[in-house]
């Protein structure tokens, strides 16, 4: 009996201790005042922006707009950092015609809150609601943009929103896939409480996707944003940044990937 009760106490703190462990290499979010906090020095005009996701939690965003806006740009970024740590790329995407608003999950930047599947889902939704109460946004020209994980959010955002198009960038199929990725033989994607099924998800849109995805990505792997295109209706494109990983897409992509961006979106509205 002593030796039942001590190995359940071990399966439970074990289990306990994967939870923890999950939520954390899932979500590394940076709290302010971490990150850099300056757009003006990338030459950025932006607006502070604060709403409410549905269970009351504050959160913030930044919106830039567009002299002659095409459309709107809804971005929702990767699992690491914050809206600041993507000021670079902004900088290059606001030369397209397009508004663009970037928000921060719950427990990000300055947002309130502590970050989960539910949770940022629910803060992606509070996003889109609060770009249809601006008055320079045409709510029949949103396009939702996700990177990363992401784009797990923007897939789960266009099942329950309307959009013009959906742009997905190194993203995967779902957190159980990138948990037997990491962790090979080890039956962990079994025991995650994460799903981000985006394959699934894919399934049912009825949308035009544009996938974009480098092929030296070592932390979602190429082949994973093939098997997503796979599963998409059409119409759909997929776009190889060929030599670019992770975190550098639209460096190494250079000018067409921008023209690639821009020319989807225009095409489709």
């Amino acid at each position: 009996m002593k030796i039942i009760l001590l190995v359940c106490s071990l399966i439970f703190i074990a289990f306990i201790l994967l939870r923890v462990f999950e939520n954390r290499s899932v979500f590394a979010p940076a709290k302010y005042p971490s990150g850099f906090w300056q757009p003006d020095a990338f030459g950025l005009n932006l607006e502070d922006c604060y709403f409410y996701s549905t269970d009351g939690s504050k959160l913030h965003g930044w919106f830039f707009k567009s002299e002659k806006p095409e459309a709107t740009l809804l971005w929702s970024h990767g699992n690491a950092g914050n809206i600041s740590d993507r000021l670079d790329n902004l900088s290059k995407l606001v030369a397209l015609p397009f508004n663009i608003f970037l928000y921060d999950y719950r427990g990000y930047g300055k947002s309130a809150g502590k970050p989960s599947e539910e949770g940022v889902y629910q803060d992606s939704q509070a996003a889109y609601d609060y770009l249809l109460t601006r008055p320079e946004v045409d709510p029949e020209k949103i396009v939702i943009y996700g990177r990363s994980l992401g784009g797990a959010v923007a897939i789960d955002l266009a099942t329950k929103r309307p959009c013009s198009s959906l742009i997905l960038e190194s993203t995967f199929t779902s957190a159980q896939d990138m948990a037997q990725i990491q962790f090979g033989a080890l039956p962990i994607r079994w025991l995650m409480s994460s799903e981000f099924n985006s394959t699934e998800k894919i399934e049912n849109l009825e949308v035009p996707i544009l996938i974009l995805h480098g092929d030296q990505d070592n932390i979602v792997p190429y082949n994973l944003g093939k098997q997503l295109f796979s599963a998409a209706n059409e119409p759909k494109e997929f776009y190889k940044i060929k030599g670019a990983d992770h975190n550098d897409t639209y460096l190494v992509g250079g000018n067409k990937y921008y023209e690639k961006i821009k020319s989807f979106i225009l095409d489709h509205l």
